[in-house]
């Protein structure tokens, strides 16, 4: 079946060796425009978003990102706004603010993917760490980053165990 939107699913790929080359404003612009776009559970948006690119910043964010092989040229993090999920009235237990933060990651790093550029998450950080280096305020918790930048020639390939079908990680329903 030959569809754009299932060609990008297939194509993206995780980057974990990028170059130096700066990613263009209007890409990184283009791809936050997208993340609007991702399921928000009651169309709610409880996410906010910290775009970097200073590379004093993002030196200092891979220093405590123990997960963060690249050396991204930008930065995407999203956060969960405590403030707006209060504000809804959801308890703190509340699963759906989790997954809403994995659709927008996934959003990301697909329309990066359709932008040209090359993308990959990172959870492995302090949180704490991240909090003091972008100055975020208390109701805002860091929850992952999406680097983003332009894949270098010589990096690894993408990790790939065997390629499983689909039927193996699925099972139907038991009646």
């Amino acid at each position: 079946m030959d569809n754009a939107v299932l060609e990008a699913i297939r194509g993206r790929r995780v980057v974990r060796r990028m170059t130096s080359e700066p990613v263009a404003r209007e890409r990184l612009e283009a791809v936050l425009a997208m993340v609007r776009w991702a399921p928000s559970a009651g169309n709610r948006r409880l996410q906010r978003f910290v775009a970097v690119q200073d590379a004093t910043t993002l030196r200092l964010l891979r220093m405590v990102s123990p997960g963060m092989l690249q050396q991204p040229a930008a930065l995407v993090l999203i956060s969960i706004d405590w403030d707006r999920v209060n504000r809804f009235r959801l308890p703190r237990r509340n699963t759906g603010v989790y997954v809403d933060v994995g659709a927008a990651m996934q959003t990301l790093l697909l329309a990066a993917h359709a932008v040209g550029l090359a993308a990959g998450p990172v959870s492995s950080f302090s949180k704490a760490a991240v909090r003091v280096l972008l100055n975020l305020p208390d109701h805002l918790s860091p929850e992952v980053m999406v680097c983003l930048g332009h894949a270098a020639p010589d990096g690894p390939a993408p990790m790939r165990s065997r390629k499983l079908d689909w039927r193996e990680l699925v099972d139907w329903e038991r009646l």
